[in-house]
């Protein structure tokens, strides 16, 4: 197994831990594995965003042309996992929607970001980036069940 993919699937392990302690480690550690894991999901996807804007700059230092829409998509998963916390602020269901949410946007992310990216990514990227995705995003979505 190669490191990338080593250290993918261990970025697993939090979100999952969180899901376990939220549905079977009793009421002292659910409400922090909600908050937890809800932090991490936005953290994710908002590092994935980071991604993006890393493989867009890369691209233009090589005189490569951009698409304008990989800008816009590479900062909108910072603002979507700010826009979940909202409901906490307000007095509103949180995080249960917000992690749905979030576990929804990162599992289509490889959808509609990165399978439009092959000319920007390794060849192993969507090979990773799908299975990352899709558990995270189930996880995320388990979590929100519990909340």
């Amino acid at each position: 197994m190669t490191l990338p993919r080593l250290l993918g699937f261990a970025g697993l392990l939090p979100q999952l831990l969180c899901v376990l302690a939220a549905w079977f480690g009793g009421l002292e550690y659910y409400y922090s594995a909600l908050a937890i894991g809800w932090a991490y999901a936005a953290l994710i996807f908002s590092f994935l965003g980071g991604l993006w804007w890393g493989l867009a700059a890369g691209a233009a230092a090589r005189g490569e042309a951009v698409p304008k829409w990989l800008w816009v998509a590479s900062v909108m998963p910072s603002l979507i996992a700010l826009i979940t916390i909202i409901p906490w602020l307000v007095g509103e269901p949180w995080p249960g929607p917000s992690l749905m949410l979030l576990g929804i946007a990162i599992a289509v992310s490889p959808l509609l970001v990165d399978r439009h990216l092959s000319n920007l990514t390794p060849g192993w990227w969507m090979g990773l980036r799908w299975p990352l995705s899709i558990g995270l995003g189930a996880l995320s979505i388990l979590l929100g069940f519990a909340g």
